[in-house]
Parts: structure tokens; sequence; C-alpha cells
């Protein structure tokens, strides 16, 4: 059973990995397009919530990682 907490806790710490890969692209091409400082700020605080929603994603997969290792 506590395998499957393992492998499920790494499945979301690369979901949120992906997740935070994204954001970083999204800004780099934000910053790449040359806008303006209210519309690069737009465009970063856009991209706030994905972040710290997959930052929380990967926080919580890695938690179910070390509770399955811990408990298994």
């Amino acid at each position: 059973m506590f395998d499957i907490i393992v492998w499920g806790g790494a499945a979301l710490s690369m979901a949120g990995l992906i997740g935070l890969i994204w954001c970083i692209l999204r800004v780099m091409k934000a910053r790449k397009a040359n806008l303006t400082d209210d519309e690069l700020r737009a465009a970063v605080q856009g991209v706030l919530p994905w972040n710290l929603a997959s930052l929380f994603l990967s926080v919580l997969g890695l938690m179910m990682v070390i509770v399955g290792i811990s408990f298994g």
C-alpha cells in the first residue's frame, strides 16, 4: 500500500515540476517579447497563481513520498 503512496507522490512531484517549468518558459517568452513594464507585470501576475499551485503540488508530492518511505 505504501508503494502506491510513494509512486503517487512521485507522480505529483513530477506534475508540479512540469508546471514550474511551464511557468518559467511562459515568463521567459514574455520577457523576450519586449513588452512594456505594465504588460510584463500583467503577464507575470497571470502566471503567479499557476506557479504557486505547481509549487504546492510538488511539495505535496514530496511529502507523500517521505510518508510512504517512512511508514513502508
